[in-house]
């Protein structure tokens, strides 16, 4: 498929997990992709496995949650790669705690790289959206969104994704720029398995039981979120916008 030829596609935090996997599909299908992440050296391996299936890709490394490294990055973006058509808020990281014991610094940081980072992003690049009338932003949001034990920081966060996404579709539809989020329900990536071993379990254990929570009755891979992300910033969703889809196995 060829859904992206022509567009540049800006992937936050995609040196594993999700974002690397997002970042790869939206390749596969024609688009120049950008692989932002705290530094070039971690988004090399994503740009490799890109270009050695003979995409199109360059590695950034960005601070996402200062808006001065994120408009200097993107600036560079667009003069590398041709402008900045689809932005994928993916950025993100988890430090959990029951609330109690929750620190001031690890609610900051984590409202900071998950939120804020997407604040940051599109409020850069609508400026390019807006000017060319045509973008697609997707953020990462969470099952967490609706409330997980231990998670009151990460909860918060994602449930302000949603906030930012809707708020978003209204401002910037009449500029046809569609947003719209992702929320995961239990996927198998590196955050996952740091979160089995805080509560003291192997990843393949922790991942057996959410499995058998799960209607589907297996976990999500990082490649069920990318394929949705991918139909968010095509035009098979153009007349999608505002929405947070649950990709979740059917879990309640």
């Amino acid at each position: 498929m060829t859904r992206f030829t022509g567009k540049v596609a800006v992937v936050t935090g995609a040196a594993q997990g999700i974002g690397a996997a997002t970042a790869e599909r939206l390749a596969s299908e024609g688009a120049a992709v950008a692989v932002v992440d705290l530094t070039a050296e971690r988004a090399a391996a994503t740009v490799e496995a890109i270009t050695a299936k003979g995409g199109t890709a360059r590695g950034y490394g960005c601070d996402v949650a200062d808006i001065d490294a994120v408009e200097a990055v993107f600036a560079q973006v667009a003069a590398d790669l041709g402008g900045i058509h689809i932005l994928v808020n993916n950025a993100g990281i988890t430090r959990d705690n029951l609330f109690f014991k929750m620190p001031k610094s690890d609610w900051d940081a984590v409202i900071t790289v998950n939120l804020t980072s997407a604040y940051n992003c599109s409020q850069i690049a609508q400026r390019y959206m807006c000017q060319q009338k045509y973008g697609k932003i997707v953020s990462l949001s969470s099952r967490s969104a609706l409330g997980n034990r231990g998670q009151a920081n990460y909860a918060a966060a994602k449930a302000g994704i949603q906030g930012l996404t809707a708020t978003l579709a209204i401002e910037l539809g009449p500029f046809n720029i569609n947003v719209n989020a992702v929320a995961p329900g239990y996927i198998a990536t590196g955050m996952t398995a740091a979160t089995a071993e805080r509560v003291g379990a192997t990843p393949e254990q922790h991942q057996e039981l959410a499995a058998e929570r799960t209607p589907l009755r297996r976990v999500g891979r990082p490649e069920d979120v990318a394929s949705v992300v991918a139909f968010l910033a095509s035009e098979d969703s153009s007349y999608v916008s505002g929405q947070t889809l649950y990709v979740n196995g059917g879990a309640r």
